[in-house]
């Protein structure tokens, strides 16, 4: 349960809560949890042996944090066995819930073009920033594939977006660079892991708000870094 939840963008401490929850739901009062970004530290009594699973990978998937919400609330409330919550968890786990590509990439296209206008740009604005948007995820999407360091694709990613936004308007496609090229790199802003930073860092889950910021600030300073460069092109 805490790996899927801390996998797929839940906070850290509701990681701790809910695995503390289901401990005591199957009569373990004194059991004990430590979560961080990359690691989950967890035994059912003080003197009892930890089991540590590391935690490598991590992305945005709400959908199986709610599935699993819902088992850890049935487990509460007594409907639900260790064998058949194992088993519902495991298909969570293995379920692919994620959006199909197309689906993400037309989300993105149109979500930049819907945040340039939001920032107060123009409707000859909108074309260019989903054009510039849709080509930024896009690129992000693939090269996160190639680099084991993401802050990489998102650079390259707000590179492509800085280059296609200042091409297009050069053309004479869209009235304010400025706005098409903040309204593209949205998608690309790491919102949630900005947020649950703050919430952990404000439930005394000092570690782990500080971690989660740090990847936060490393990610806008790629974007920005790959923007930066294009208007000093340009």
């Amino acid at each position: 349960m805490g790996k899927i939840m801390q996998q797929n963008g839940a906070e850290t401490y509701r990681v701790e809560d809910t695995m503390t929850r289901i401990a005591q739901s199957f009569g373990r009062a004194e059991s004990q949890s430590y979560v961080t970004p990359t690691g989950i530290m967890f035994t059912i009594s003080p003197g009892a042996p930890a089991k540590l699973v590391r935690v490598s990978a991590r992305e945005t998937n709400l959908e199986k944090v709610n599935l699993a919400n819902n088992v850890s609330r049935k487990i509460a409330s007594g409907d639900l066995s260790t064998q058949v919550a194992y088993k519902e968890l495991r298909k969570i786990e293995t379920s692919p819930t994620d959006y199909s590509m197309l689906i993400q990439i037309i989300a993105a296209t149109l979500a930049s073009g819907f945040f340039t206008l939001m920032f107060q740009g123009s409707w000859y604005d909108f074309l260019p920033a989903c054009v510039a948007g849709g080509l930024g995820f896009i690129a992000l999407m693939n090269f996160i594939r190639l680099f084991e360091i993401k802050f990489v694709a998102e650079f390259i990613a707000s590179l492509l977006i800085g280059f296609t936004a200042f091409s297009l308007f050069s053309l004479g496609i869209g009235k304010e660079v400025d706005k098409v090229v903040v309204g593209s790199i949205m998608p690309l802003v790491p919102g949630l892991l900005i947020t649950n930073a703050v919430r952990d860092l404000m439930a005394g889950h000092l570690i782990s708000g500080l971690a989660k910021g740090a990847e936060a600030f490393l990610t806008a300073f790629a974007i920005g870094a790959g923007i930066a460069v294009m208007f000093a092109l340009f």
